[in-house]
C-alpha cells in the first residue's frame, strides 16, 4: 500500500494505492537504480526539536480545552497559524482525532472537536 499526500494546485490530494506482489513487480521493471534519489525537504515543523514539540502539542491541547469545542476548519485554521504551516497544522488535527482527551463529532458543514479532558 502507498499512500500519496499534497496538492494539486490548490487542491488537497490524499490518495491511498493498494499493489499486490504482481504490481510491485511490473512497477520495478521500470526503476533504474541508477537514477539519483529525491531529495526530501523537511518543513519547519518536522525539524523543531523533541522538547518543541511537545510545547506545541500541550498548546493544541490547552487551546481546545479553553474553547470548549471548535469546528474543523476553524481549528485547522488556528493550529496551522500555531504551527507555522498547513501541514503541521494538519498532523496536529489529526494527533487530536486519537486523542483521548478529545471527542470528534459529524457536525452538518464540518466535524466538531470537544474537549473532554
Amino acid at each position: 500500500m502507498v499512500r500519496i499526500r499534497g496538492q494539486i494546485g490548490a487542491w488537497p490530494v490524499d490518495l491511498t494505492v493498494e499493489l499486490d506482489a504482481q504490481d510491485w513487480a511490473q512497477l520495478a521493471q521500470h526503476i533504474s537504480l541508477d537514477t539519483p534519489p529525491v531529495e526530501v525537504v523537511p518543513e519547519r515543523a518536522a525539524a523543531a526539536t523533541p522538547a518543541a514539540g511537545d510545547a506545541l502539542w500541550q498548546t493544541t491541547l490547552e487551546l481546545l480545552r479553553k474553547a470548549g469545542q471548535v469546528e474543523g476548519p476553524h481549528l485547522l485554521a488556528q493550529l496551522t497559524a500555531l504551527a507555522g504551516g498547513e501541514a503541521a497544522g494538519k498532523r496536529l488535527l489529526v494527533r487530536l482525532r486519537h486523542c483521548t482527551q478529545v471527542r470528534m463529532e459529524a457536525g452538518v458543514d464540518a466535524p466538531i472537536y470537544h474537549w473532554i479532558g
